[in-house]
């Protein structure tokens, strides 16, 4: 069944990829229609999200946040189409890192680097920004999809320009080998999900409300002491976007234990705060809301 999906469906997508952004713009436009006007994917968590998130808005400021959310979600996705077939020199032109020598820096010392980023603005295409970094190894962590050829084919697809994908599983793994044999190279994964309940060591405020919070990059620069980072990502315009490295620790284990997960988490509601149409507000981010004193009982 999975191979008879990916039969029918990918030369649909191949087909979209090679078609230029403009047109796959003008195919966005119909389909947010589609998805937001006459199907409502998930609107009723997007709304929630927003509620939760920015209780002092009005109705309208939410509706048009919303709006402009799904209209983006939908962009992001065409995007993520483009990627197949995307050129070198076109990815180059259309996303820039500000200031790559703060991780050059680094690996100039022989130190890895973790970087951390978020669903901001596009982070399907982060991935590509590797060939911009540095001349150096890169491994992304990711969650493997369910049809395994889909899996191979979107893999292949955020490799083409040197970044290695690792499954989240198998990353730690990895991490331990290569410092084992004291290979340098760049760790870089998404970290503003819900954690499973049963792996949250930590709680703390996320837009106002209190929520489990990933602490893997923050454990991970203290067990290996490596230098992490966040990579910010911000749209100038449609199809165009900007990422900034921010210094969150050189020196990891000079720190509190969480304090490095609390500045990722300030950077970021400071990003989210000031360009909300552009987070991934489908996610239900908020989904254990409330349940911290259930599990803390459970684990007595």
């Amino acid at each position: 069944m999975q191979l008879l999906i990916y039969i029918f469906t990918y030369p649909l997508i191949w087909f979209l990829s090679i078609l230029p952004l403009r047109v796959l713009y003008f195919i966005s436009d119909i389909i947010y229609v589609l998805l937001y006007q006459i199907i409502g994917y998930r609107k009723k968590v997007v709304r929630h999200n927003l509620k939760l998130s920015f209780p002092e808005k009005s109705s309208e400021e939410l509706l048009k946040i919303e709006k402009k959310s799904f209209h983006h979600f939908v962009d992001v996705f065409m995007e993520m189409i483009k990627s197949f077939n995307i050129t070198k020199n076109e990815i180059a032109k259309r996303i820039i890192v500000e200031n790559p020598e703060l991780i050059n820096n680094y690996l100039s010392e022989n130190k890895s680097v973790i970087v951390i980023s978020s669903h901001h603005a596009n982070w399907e295409w982060v991935p590509y920004l590797m060939d911009q970094l540095v001349d150096s190894i890169a491994y992304g962590a990711y969650a493997k999809i369910g049809n395994k050829y889909f899996d191979k084919k979107i893999k292949s697809s955020r490799s083409k320009f040197g970044a290695n994908f690792i499954p989240t599983k198998e990353f730690i793994a990895l991490m331990q080998t290569n410092a084992d044999q004291n290979k340098i190279a760049i760790y870089a994964s998404l970290c503003d999900q819900s954690p499973l309940l049963k792996k949250t060591y930590y709680w703390n405020k996320f837009m106002g409300i209190r929520v489990p919070i990933i602490t893997g990059p923050e454990m991970l620069s203290k067990r290996f002491d490596y230098p992490i980072v966040y990579l910010k990502t911000d749209l100038v315009k449609r199809g165009y976007y900007r990422s900034k490295i921010i210094e969150l620790a050189k020196n990891p284990k000079e720190f509190p234990d969480y304090q490095i997960t609390d500045m990722f988490l300030e950077v970021l509601e400071k990003q989210i705060r000031a360009n909300p149409e552009y987070y991934f507000w489908t996610h239900n981010r908020f989904k254990h809301m409330g349940k911290e004193n259930l599990v803390k009982n459970q684990l007595i």
